[in-house]
């Protein structure tokens, strides 16, 4: 961007005194871009690019006038891209992130990302400050970085004139590649899908309702759950995970039920734990299921800490693994973890560490009787994790909390080492799960959910799954 100021001898001068000369237009708007990265390797799970815009001009600029782009080269002309925002003092919330083409393109740029806002205005000398952006492959492989034309290895901050701003398509910083400048608008990523009125959207479903026999039934891994029956965490060590333990009785009238069933007599081999879990192909997009929580066993004395839950999780592959992810309900009817009653959490995780332990998570939580059947509804879109239950907004959590990548949808139900009760006298708890769905990259409503369940069941469906294995 040129910033030439040119006087005129004593005629400018005379005419400036008048009012008749005015700055040039690109010293009262005018933008620079800073830029690092936390992923500076030649190739990376995901592009970084870290960006702090900064009004360096004398009038306020509104950021929903404003486009950055950041230029790559695509691994392979038919790979796809997702964009998320991890942390932002603006808020993720009013960044957006899309992708466009390039065409011919060039050996060091055929895509770009188009970073806009929802609202905001910088003043003269303000600036974004940190924006922790991000976008990764759809099939989740490793991404080489080192040939695309705006990437750089800084971890500082510094001005970096290969990504470029536009203010209504004008260039207002940087040099874009050849046949970089603005065209028609990009295709958003992810696109929107599906409505009220289609619920099994366009990005992929997947709904049970958990019409099924037994635990036996050739349907349930058909449909890509499995009984766990492994031995290991989390609950009491030495417990057994018995494929029985899981049922599905009728509830609510006519329909079916995913029951988990525990039981313990305060003994290692007397306790049974149960968990039910979906294949690892979930991210970005809306996770619910009606959930029926206990407050006390159906059998036995009470008191037990026990934790009953719904949740997402990717492995833990080490130590602190930066790729690890988890959002969890976990209802505690009789408190644990030094809570003395009931208590709801709402934990989004971004590791941990066993020995000695070491937890980076954020929690929200409610200290009430959660008993009876509840929704649950978990929006993961636009580096925000979003919480409701029956249709209250109970948690915002984002950050470093985000997902990372591909996780499991889980259903367990366990009890806390050393929460058990002083009896030998057996106890059963159970949890009971009426139905899941999922919508892949789409934020639904709470309301919408219930809406296209409803519509499932009207219409006698009771198994959908479009989304792809990752």
């Amino acid at each position: 961007m040129s910033s030439k100021k040119w006087l005129a001898g004593g005629l400018t001068s005379a005419l400036a005194l008048i009012g008749l000369v005015a700055l040039p237009a690109e010293a009262a708007t005018a933008v620079k871009v800073q830029y690092k990265t936390s992923a500076s390797g030649a190739q990376a799970d995901q592009v970084e690019p870290w960006l702090n815009l900064v009004n360096t001009g004398t009038t306020a600029v509104a950021l929903n006038t404003v486009k950055i782009r950041y230029y790559f080269k695509a691994d392979s002309a038919s790979q796809q891209y997702r964009f998320a925002c991890s942390w932002a003092v603006v808020g993720c919330s009013t960044v957006t992130g899309t992708f466009g083409t390039i065409s011919p393109g060039t050996a060091t740029a055929d895509r770009y990302l188009e970073i806009g806002f929802t609202g905001g205005s910088l003043a003269p000398g303000a600036s974004t400050s940190d924006m922790q952006l991000r976008f990764y492959r759809a099939d989740w492989q490793r991404i080489t970085q080192s040939d695309d034309y705006s990437f750089g290895a800084q971890s500082s901050y510094a001005d970096w004139n290969k990504i470029t701003v536009y203010q209504s398509g004008a260039l207002l910083w940087g040099n874009a590649p050849a046949g970089g400048n603005p065209s028609p608008s990009p295709s958003p990523s992810p696109s929107p899908s599906g409505s009220p009125n289609n619920p099994g959207g366009n990005n992929g479903v997947v709904f049970d309702d958990f019409s099924y026999s037994s635990h036996t039934d050739p349907n349930i891994t058909a449909h890509n759950w499995t009984i766990r029956t492994n031995q290991g965490g989390p609950g009491i060590p030495g417990a057994t995970w018995p494929a029985s333990n899981v049922t599905f009785p009728t509830v609510s009238g006519a329909n079916k039920a995913l029951q988990l069933k525990s039981v313990t007599d305060g003994t290692s081999s007397g306790t049974q734990q149960s968990e039910v879990l979906h294949q690892r192909k979930f991210l970005e997009g809306t996770y619910a299921a009606r959930v029926f929580f206990t407050d006390t066993p159906t059998t036995g004395p009470d008191g037990d800490h026990i934790v009953q839950t719904f949740f997402t999780i990717t492995p833990l592959n080490q130590d602190l693994d930066p790729n690890y992810s988890e959002q969890d309900f976990e209802y505690l009817p009789n408190g644990g973890w030094g809570e003395p009653a009931n208590i709801m959490y709402a934990t989004s995780w971004e590791t941990y560490r066993n020995e000695p332990w070491l937890a980076v998570n954020t929690h929200t939580a409610n200290r009430i009787s959660y008993a009876g059947w509840h929704d649950l509804v978990l929006q993961v879109s636009g580096g925000e994790i979003k919480y409701y239950i029956d249709g209250q907004l109970f948690a915002t959590h984002g950050g470093d909390y985000y997902p990372e990548t591909v996780q499991s949808v889980n259903f367990n139900l366990w009890f806390i080492s050393g929460g058990l009760v002083g009896s030998s006298t057996q106890r059963q708890w159970i949890q009971q799960v009426d139905w899941f769905y999922h919508a892949k990259n789409e934020v639904v409503a709470p309301a919408t959910v219930i809406q296209r369940v409803n519509t499932y069941r009207t219409a006698g469906t009771s198994w959908v799954d479009t989304v792809p294995a990752s």
